[in-house]
């Protein structure tokens, strides 16, 4: 049998898998994310009630396909260690490690959506913008492991004529206009509080624009537009889509 796990900010979610590819047991426990020991306690205990012969770990966060070092925000205990490499050592198993999208899009190319298909993207927008790329089968891992990763293109840019005319957000990893700093759940917040001054959270938006706000709406659309590279500013009022004046007012996508 194998033992697999999705690895979180939370929560560590465990099953193990026969032969068949069928799910003999499933655990999940809080994620131990401030110490190493405990991190290892978990998946110690996991082999000993249910022996297995190898285990597979899908992460957030970067793993470098050349030294194996985990980069994570949520799990610092795991950030610069060499995860598959000391786990085996503990364990006395074989483990391989990969990032949670990879996994989610290598599982879709094989199992699901992607079937018969030679080259499948998949696309993650929740907290953040993640993606994975699989071709023939393989995970497209890429320099440092950003093969697949998307969310940090610099997408946004300031007009030269209106720079308060477009949302340049700065990016948790060091740059402005990344992806997803409009593109996750967080950016949709910071959409709506951009062209509206309004707080509000990512549920609370969609939930209003289903329901007709014209405010959310207009957000969920500019939103949309941004995601899908179609939003253009001109610094002028303007019949595009998703354009905001020179004068700085929110024009809320036609």
């Amino acid at each position: 049998m194998r033992l697999c796990a999705d690895v979180g900010g939370s929560f560590i979610d465990l099953a193990a898998f026969d032969a068949e590819a069928r799910i003999v047991w499933r655990r999940k426990v809080a994620t131990p994310v401030a110490d190493w020991a405990a991190f290892g306690a978990v998946f110690a205990e996991a082999v000993a009630t249910v022996p297995c012969s190898a285990v597979s770990i899908a992460t957030a966060g970067l793993v470098d396909p050349a030294s194996g070092v985990v980069t994570s925000a949520n799990v610092p205990c795991i950030d610069g260690r060499a995860l598959a490499r000391d786990l085996a050592t503990a364990l006395a198993l074989p483990v391989r490690v990969v990032n949670d999208a990879d996994a989610f899009v290598l599982a879709e190319a094989t199992l699901g959506a992607g079937q018969g298909h030679d080259r499948v993207f998949g696309i993650i927008l929740g907290t953040g913008v993640g993606g994975g790329l699989v071709e023939r089968g393989r995970i497209v891992s890429g320099a440092g492991g950003i093969g697949g990763e998307w969310g940090h293109g610099q997408v946004i840019h300031a007009s030269p004529r209106a720079p308060d005319a477009m949302p340049v957000f700065a990016c948790g990893c060091g740059r402005q206009g990344c992806l997803d700093t409009i593109g996750s759940a967080r950016g949709l917040e910071r959409l709506h509080r951009f062209l509206h001054g309004v707080e509000a959270d990512s549920i609370a938006i969609t939930r209003g624009s289903e329901a007709g706000d014209v405010q959310a709406a207009a957000t969920v659309a500019w939103f949309c537009d941004l995601l899908g590279g179609r939003s253009r500013c001109c610094c002028t009022p303007c019949r595009r889509r998703s354009c905001r004046s020179a004068a700085g007012w929110p024009m809320p996508p036609r």
